[in-house]
């Protein structure tokens, strides 16, 4: 039976920036949005909405990161993987039990979710919210998971980036606005970011196991190349907002964070070695979206 501490580990911390980064990006465009048309903003509607949108995406993160260890541990993917412990590659846990896990947890995600779309009464967004719990599951689960093809990158950008960022944003303004757009683009980068880290790590192993992520595709050179733009042109994208709401170019402190983990990609560590780079690409995530939330604010 697998420990708290076990059950932990297999809900990938590392990777839950990439939860709350949309939300934190998304509750910014919001207030700016309602400062920019009211010229102040009731918190008693931003809380409560940016709460539940944040239990979300953290119930959707963790779900999708059990779904992933129970789908990969069946498959045999994870037999001899480098990374971060396995609940069911590691025999720590039962497939079946690491399964109900998973289910649980977007259970959660949707059950949140039906609170925040009756709160903010878009009913439309159940067809949203559906999808995304689809796309959570079967990035490596049924028979042909889109995460075996290539595709993981694509799905991660769309839903940990533009339906999350503005999905908040619009939960909370009933508006659209472009400055949510930039954000969600730039969030989805650095989630892809991410999750490139995980699978240039792992190819290897994939390529042996039939796993044919977009890093497997792309090889060696390729996925670096794009691990760089991933991290760096979120950057570019802040300009446009920076001219309209200049303290957003707080957003800078964050680029020294992003020289280290792109220098150790670029010039070439594998395996073990890209452990560490996937903690610093969380945390600029994580930085980088609370920096653009507090300029948005200010």
């Amino acid at each position: 039976m697998a420990s708290l501490s076990q059950w932990v580990q297999g809900a990938r911390p590392r990777t839950l920036p990439a939860a709350l980064a949309p939300v934190a990006a998304g509750t910014g465009a919001a207030v700016w949005q309602l400062q920019r048309l009211h010229g102040d903003v009731d918190w008693s509607l931003v809380i409560p909405r940016a709460l539940l949108a944040l239990a979300v995406s953290f119930s959707l993160q963790i779900g999708v990161n059990y779904a992933n260890d129970y789908s990969d541990g069946i498959r045999g993917t994870d037999d001899d993987r480098v990374g971060p412990f396995r609940l069911t590659g590691s025999g720590a846990a039962a497939p079946a039990t690491v399964k109900r896990a998973a289910i649980l947890a977007l259970a959660l995600g949707g059950l949140f979710g039906l609170a925040l779309i009756a709160l903010a009464q878009i009913w439309w967004a159940l067809v949203v919210g559906a999808a995304a719990i689809a796309a959570a599951w079967f990035y490596t689960g049924g028979k042909k998971p889109y995460g075996y093809l290539g595709l993981g990158e694509l799905f991660v950008f769309v839903f940990f980036g533009l339906v999350a960022v503005n999905g908040t944003a619009y939960a909370i303004t009933q508006q659209p606005t472009w400055v949510a757009m930039l954000a969600s683009v730039a969030i989805g980068l650095l989630a892809v970011a991410l999750m490139l880290t995980n699978n240039l790590r792992d190819i290897p192993t994939d390529e042996v196991a039939g796993k044919r992520t977009l890093a497997v595709r792309l090889g060696q050179r390729g996925t670096r190349g794009l691990y760089a733009a991933t991290v760096l042109v979120p950057f570019v994208l802040m300009v446009p907002v920076i001219a309209e709401q200049w303290p957003v170019a707080l957003v800078i402190l964050a680029l020294p964070l992003a020289i280290g983990p792109v220098l150790t990609v670029l010039r070439g560590a594998r395996g073990r070695d890209l452990i560490p780079v996937l903690g610093a690409t969380g945390r600029l995530e994580l930085v980088y979206s609370l920096l653009v939330l507090i300029g948005l604010i200010l």
